[in-house]
């Protein structure tokens, strides 16, 4: 019986996805290049939701490179245990290094599509891959290969196809590209705290981690973010506990004490080590007044 949460997930976010999104892969054909080296390829066959069809081209070392960003990233450390920031992924054939380069392409040509078959099915449902939904904002975080990048979005971080998505800014084409004083998205974690419960969002900002924004500033971005406006806005203390922002002064202490408690955190590189906590200005009670 299928899991109830890929059922949900069929019903719901395969709908929103647009025609052009791959949906499956198999590998059709190998094909020889000559050159330096004489190499053959795979052909791959890839199926979009709209029902069209449209050939890539790959090498069996391009599998070998992205499966080992993958297992670096999320294998868990004990085999068959995965963690609460981890998966157990498809195995991907091995190595092969003697006999004929046709014999060993199409030897592997089973197995390759068996793994992609795995990596497609196991789309959303795990630590690896980002569930997306239609109007999400995705911060890029880097590209994992030419067709995969990995970002953050609603609480998680992991990869997800570059077809998925329309950038709107890019990532730069090298890792000298983004010093020299060009900006990039950085994003603030924010959080509304009702009776209700507690609403996350993560706010995209066009300036680095550095800036210090005014009171008045923060004030205004998250009633414009949570669409309230009798709020107060708050952060934690070392200990955990929620500290009003009243002006200027309160926010240069929020920085600073996040700086030291940055040390322990593994946040993604564009995320500001501070958040926002959100609460109505009336409710006194998300505070701690004992003694």
């Amino acid at each position: 019986m299928m899991p109830l949460r890929q059922q949900l997930r069929d019903e719901s976010d395969f709908d929103q996805l647009p025609d052009d999104v791959p949906i499956s892969a198999t590998i059709a054909d190998i094909e020889e290049k000559k050159g330096f080296i004489d190499y053959f390829r795979f052909v791959i066959e890839v199926k979009t939701k709209g029902a069209s069809k449209y050939l890539i081209y790959r090498r069996y070392r391009e599998f070998f490179n992205l499966h080992q960003v993958l297992e670096a990233r999320y294998s868990p450390e004990v085999p068959d245990k995965p963690g609460p920031n981890t998966i157990i992924l498809p195995s991907l054939p091995g190595k092969v290094f003697m006999g004929v380069k046709q014999d060993i392409a199409e030897s592997r040509i089973p197995e390759l599509n068996t793994y992609m078959k795995a990596m497609f099915d196991f789309r959303g449902n795990d630590k690896a891959e980002l569930n997306l939904k239609r109007g999400e904002v995705i911060f890029l975080l880097r590209r994992v290969n030419a067709d995969w990048l990995e970002g953050t979005v609603n609480n998680q971080t992991g990869i997800f196809p570059k077809s998925f998505v329309k950038i709107i800014k890019p990532l730069p084409e090298s890792e000298s590209e983004g010093e020299g004083g060009a900006h990039t998205y950085s994003y603030l974690r924010c959080f509304l705290l009702t009776p209700s419960g507690v609403a996350t969002r993560d706010v995209c900002v066009q300036e680095d981690l550095t800036i210090q924004p005014s009171y008045k500033e923060l004030l205004s971005r998250m009633r414009n973010v949570f669409k309230e406006d009798d709020i107060a806005v708050n952060y934690r203390d070392p200990e955990g506990d929620l500290i009003r922002i009243l002006d200027d002064e309160d926010v240069q202490l929020m920085i600073k004490e996040s700086c030291v408690q940055q040390v322990n955190d593994k946040r993604p590189v564009n995320q500001f080590p501070w958040e926002l906590h959100v609460t109505m200005t009336s409710d006194l009670s998300v505070y701690n007044t004992e003694a």
